[in-house]
């Protein structure tokens, strides 16, 4: 596996070598394409926003996004998806809400794996059902980079599209399986798709889901959106935007005794997590301004609904991981 990537290929690091590299992908993608229509599950994240807007330049509307809303996203990420590629890029895209259904299937479920299961084979039903709508379609687009191959094969699992039925028989499509992250955000940004899109923080596959600890309510699951939204605001207004890998909220499945309007209240704690890492492996905390904690605090206990208590997880990796679940 690891001399699939030319061992000649430079290095995408600028404007330029992205901009050659896009007019050989348009090249590669109408060939392979030819007049056939490709099939993509576009999540937002950047490989699949930088595989859709190639696909775009190369074949246009022969190009069919599926974006699967299963309620599980960060606030406004939905709108974004919508907003860049059916408003400002005219792709074909189908936008499918399937928050309630999703919702009611993990109603209940506090097992982290479970939860995992429940939220891939959902999605792959809904994709699924989605493309057997669709008259056809004989490719399947996918955001795989090179990591991918290295770590897990040719079919980009964690993805879940690679679960589809084979009777569905398509062909893949991937034209950045040879790039690293960085080198996918450069073609990105030629492309221009906007930052937030191409610097957006890793995203587990589960979304929100593993940070609405134990089993998911529909009401804890807002408060962790709305928290995660201020914290990244606040980042932002901070400067700590690009400085900090990644950074999110989680609330557990508990309550504490506050007080709110000089009345005792049992309401949820909000958990801060904010990491530095190179390779996910290890991972140490950023210090975090206390007048930057003190906004934040004072936000979230004031917008968000049912929460009483701000706190920040100065636990390093090892012994803590990056995400809880």
């Amino acid at each position: 596996m690891s001399n699939l990537r030319d061992e000649n290929m430079e290095r995408i690091t600028n404007a330029e070598l992205a901009n050659a590299f896009i007019e050989e992908q348009i090249k590669a993608l109408r060939e392979q394409v030819g007049d056939r229509k490709v099939l993509l599950a576009l999540s937002g994240g950047v490989d699949s926003s930088v595989v859709a807007a190639l696909l775009i330049k190369a074949v246009g509307d022969q190009l069919v996004c599926v974006h699967v809303n299963h309620g599980l996203l960060r606030k406004g990420e939905p709108e974004q998806v919508i907003e860049v590629f059916r408003n400002q890029m005219s792709a074909n895209l189908i936008y499918v809400d399937a928050v309630d259904r999703f919702l009611d299937k993990l109603a209940g479920v506090s097992d982290p794996e479970q939860k995992r299961k429940i939220i891939g084979a959902e999605f792959i039903r809904v994709f699924e059902e989605e493309a057997r709508k669709l008259d056809g379609i004989e490719c399947l687009a996918q955001g795989t980079i090179y990591p991918d191959i290295l770590e897990s094969g040719p079919v980009k699992a964690h993805h879940n599209v690679g679960g589809l039925p084979e009777d569905l028989k398509f062909e893949l499509v991937e034209p950045v399986k040879f790039l690293y992250k960085d080198e996918v955000r450069q073609v990105g940004l030629a492309l221009g798709l906007p930052e937030s899109m191409v610097y957006r923080q890793p995203f587990p596959g589960p979304g929100l889901g593993v940070r609405c600890l134990g089993a998911i309510t529909r009401d804890r699951l807002e408060a962790v959106r709305e928290s995660d939204a201020i914290v990244r605001e606040e980042f932002r207004k901070a400067g700590l935007e690009g400085k900090v890998w990644q950074y999110f909220t989680i609330i557990p499945d508990l309550k504490s005794v506050g007080i709110r309007d000089n009345v005792r209240c049992e309401q949820w704690p909000v958990i801060l997590r904010a990491v530095n890492t190179r390779d996910a492996i290890c991972a140490t905390i950023e210090e975090i301004p206390y007048s930057v904690l003190h906004i934040i605090t004072d936000r979230i206990i004031n917008e968000v609904a049912g929460v009483n208590r701000v706190l920040y997880d100065i636990t390093p990796k090892p012994t803590g991981t990056i995400e809880w679940e």
